[in-house]
């Protein structure tokens, strides 16, 4: 007796809360559709400036398609959510639940694909093809600077270069004074020093001649960052801004590239491998075969020496030769677009806004389905009539006596009786 006392309490307070919960569906019911309608339309006229960022024509036929196109995806989302919404809080098998429920993750990426990154664009476009200037100037600057400094390290061999000069120099003023060859005054040796002397001078003087034309360039290219960063930040539409930019860029390219071409480095590797290659051996001057043979020996030790000086500088450029090159940067303009997606981790907050708009609905399905669950629980295992309210029990009662005033008086012959009219109403239906 007492569990069919509680199995009834347990039963009446489900009902109760199945028929609180009807209400409250019932209220929400009445605007459900308008707030949809508004995040679809709201949606829509994102995705229209989304797509106008992406037509070059600016006519009356690309605003007709932009707009065609922006409906479409407002009704398509209206009419997918409104579907959801109706059909798959009330199915209840799990074949059903699961198709509706795959069908409801395709068309969420559907409308991410058609929508939401135009969303995006509209919301953060200007911000991102920024954000693309900024990234394209600190490339630049890296490029500029990188090929600035494989020319300073070129134009540190000049100091090699003037240290081999210098030995030679003071070597030749050795044998100007018989401290080499025994023979003091400016006989064949002496000749030999002083020229190769003479060409690493040459070489020196044309390295600093270079250092000029190095720093107006270098100078140049920042001249030209500082314009391309006020170009990223300038108020006004990007897209004129990007145009200018642009212009910008070309230039600063030449000015990197004429700092790459200004490197003297392949010139010393030129110069040192002749240095020692092309020798014009003086004729000796010795009075005797005993000086012109300590000429001779003075002179291939001379030559050694230069042979070594020569390789010393040879390995000395092409290391400079070596250092990686400035990367090759080329802007690319972009659209408002592609530039979201390109840099969407830069601005999650805006495709997370964008992507909301959208798939906002499918947290409303999973509410209503979550209600109608809660409500077939509580309906579970309570006869129909005992589900009754007392608005249905009255409405049956009338329907009841309506076809009882219509039958006929007397029932033909044979014919059962109609069962008499209920005495009982039970008395949880007029809850």
């Amino acid at each position: 007796m007492d569990d069919s006392s509680d199995r009834r309490q347990a039963e009446d307070r489900g009902l109760r809360q199945a028929r609180e919960i009807e209400g409250h569906l019932a209220w929400l019911d009445s605007f459900t559709g308008t707030a949809l309608g508004v995040l679809s339309v709201a949606s829509g006229i994102y995705t229209y400036l989304g797509v106008s960022s992406l037509l070059d024509d600016t006519g009356a036929l690309s605003v007709f398609a932009a707009m065609a196109y922006s409906i479409a995806v407002s009704v398509g989302i209206f009419v997918f959510w409104s579907y959801l919404l109706r059909l798959l809080p009330a199915v209840r098998s799990a074949a059903s639940r699961i198709g509706l429920l795959a069908s409801m993750a395709l068309g969420s990426l559907a409308i991410v694909a058609m929508s939401s990154w135009l969303n995006a664009a509209a919301l953060a476009g200007a911000a991102a093809v920024e954000q693309h200037l900024a990234t394209t100037v600190q490339n630049y600057q890296s490029a500029l600077e990188r090929a600035n400094t494989i020319a300073v390290s070129a134009q540190a061999l000049g100091r090699d270069v003037a240290r081999v000069r210098g030995s030679f120099e003071d070597l030749g003023e050795q044998e100007a004074s018989g401290g080499l060859s025994g023979l003091a005054g400016r006989g064949a040796v002496f000749r030999l020093l002083r020229q190769k002397a003479d060409e690493l001078s040459a070489l020196e003087a044309q390295i600093a001649s270079q250092q000029p034309l190095l720093d107006a360039a270098f100078a140049e290219g920042n001249a030209i960052l500082s314009r391309m960063r006020a170009l990223t930040v300038a108020p006004g539409p990007v897209e004129a801004r990007s145009v200018e930019f642009s212009e910008e860029a070309v230039r600063l390219a030449g000015v990197i590239t004429t700092l790459r071409q200004l490197s003297v480095a392949p010139l010393v590797v030129r110069a040192a491998r002749d240095l020692s290659a092309s020798v014009v051996l003086p004729q000796l001057d010795g009075g005797d075969d005993a000086a012109r043979s300590g000429q001779r020996a003075t002179i291939d030790s001379v030559l050694t020496v230069l042979g070594q000086r020569a390789e010393t500088l040879t390995r000395a450029a092409e290391a400079v030769i070596a250092m990686p090159p400035p990367a090759d940067i080329t802007y690319t303009p972009i659209s408002a677009a592609d530039a979201v997606i390109l840099y969407a981790r830069n601005f999650v907050p805006s495709w997370a806004g964008a992507i909301a708009i959208d798939l906002l609905p499918a947290v409303l399905v999973l509410i209503v389905s979550v209600a109608q669950a809660a409500i077939r629980a509580g309906r579970d295992g309570v006869a129909v009539e005992e589900q009754m309210t007392l608005a249905e029990l009255r409405g049956a009662l009338i329907a009841l006596r309506e076809i009882e005033a219509a039958a006929p008086a007397d029932p033909p012959q044979g014919a059962a009786a109609p069962p008499p009219p209920p005495s009982d109403i039970p008395a949880r239906a007029a809850e």
